[in-house]
């Protein structure tokens, strides 16, 4: 592991170096930083890295994943991770994940590996907005609102985020409304070369604000809002190769909100402008409006 890492990013390292009990079995475990259950990023890369650990003909990439979030995770015990292995090609494979605690199902997840190879080529072009550089870090965004949203602020930060539009806490004080969601990522340091691990990582952070455009739609924020919110279901295609502990643009939106449900739909760009991937989630939400 390079030492060249934030003690966040550290920690997030540790958690996806899964522990290997028997062949097709892994350990996950939590970060001190308790929340009320297992956050789903941390079960979307802890995945992934366990499945890409039974590989054994050649070494695709990471194609695709498509997962479901059955149960709330318990933060004080252990996660474990069964893999069935369905296919194993040089060029192809395929992987179930599932994660249990107390006998129980709590997450399950298909991953599919393929090479990539040669043939048509045509993406939508990155959205327009200032360079990282030029936003200010994501703990400039918290001062003033330290106490309303505790939750964030106190959460573990192992990638480090640059919004390119206030958070949904700013605009929710300005009054504000946003269809559209973007922020740069990148890891809060220097990643080994391991491109499970980067595909790990952005597995991670894709889970952090992909549901934002359904609030920001409705003008509402995390944390000041009495909001309710647990993933169901979460989807990634990766397209190209790429490293996570260098600046990419996640732009989401949310395309519907209906039944106590919201769909969030999201790409991660490459400072270039390559798409590299593109995400959806669909997550169980409900607003409790104060009683007048």
């Amino acid at each position: 592991m390079t030492t060249d890492v934030s003690e966040d990013l550290g920690k997030l390292l540790d958690l996806l170096d899964v522990e290997r009990r028997e062949d097709d079995l892994f350990i996950g475990q939590h970060p001190e930083q308790k929340t009320a259950r297992t956050f789903g990023g941390q079960m979307l890369g802890q995945g992934v890295v366990a499945a890409g650990r039974t590989l054994t003909r050649g070494n695709p990439p990471v194609h695709a994943l498509h997962a479901h979030f059955i149960r709330g995770g318990d933060v004080k015990k252990p996660l474990e991770y069964h893999i069935d292995r369905y296919r194993d090609g040089k060029s192809f494979a395929n992987r179930q994940v599932t994660a249990i605690q107390d006998d129980e199902v709590i997450f399950t997840m298909l991953v599919a590996f393929q090479d990539n190879a040669a043939g048509l080529e045509h993406a939508v072009e990155i959205p327009q907005v200032p360079y990282p550089e030029e936003l200010p870090p994501l703990g400039e965004h918290f001062k003033g609102f330290e106490d309303r949203i505790a939750t964030f602020v106190n959460a573990l930060h192992p990638i480090d985020i640059r919004f390119a539009n206030d958070p949904s806490w700013k605009m929710r004080e300005a009054g504000e409304t946003l269809r559209d969601n973007r922020v740069w990522m990148k890891t809060d340091g220097v990643m080994p070369d391991d491109p499970l691990l980067h595909v790990a990582a952005m597995c991670y952070a894709s889970d952090t604000t992909v549901l934002d455009s359904i609030i920001t739609t409705h003008g509402l924020s995390w944390g000041i809002d009495r909001l309710f919110a647990a993933t169901v279901n979460h989807s990634m295609w990766f397209h190209r190769d790429f490293r996570f502990d260098e600046w990419m643009l996640y732009a989401t939106r949310s395309p519907v909100a209906t039944g106590s449900r919201g769909m969030g739909s999201g790409r991660f760009w490459k400072r270039d402008g390559t798409l590299a991937t593109s995400v959806v989630q669909e997550a169980l939400i409900k607003y409790f409006p104060p009683k007048e």
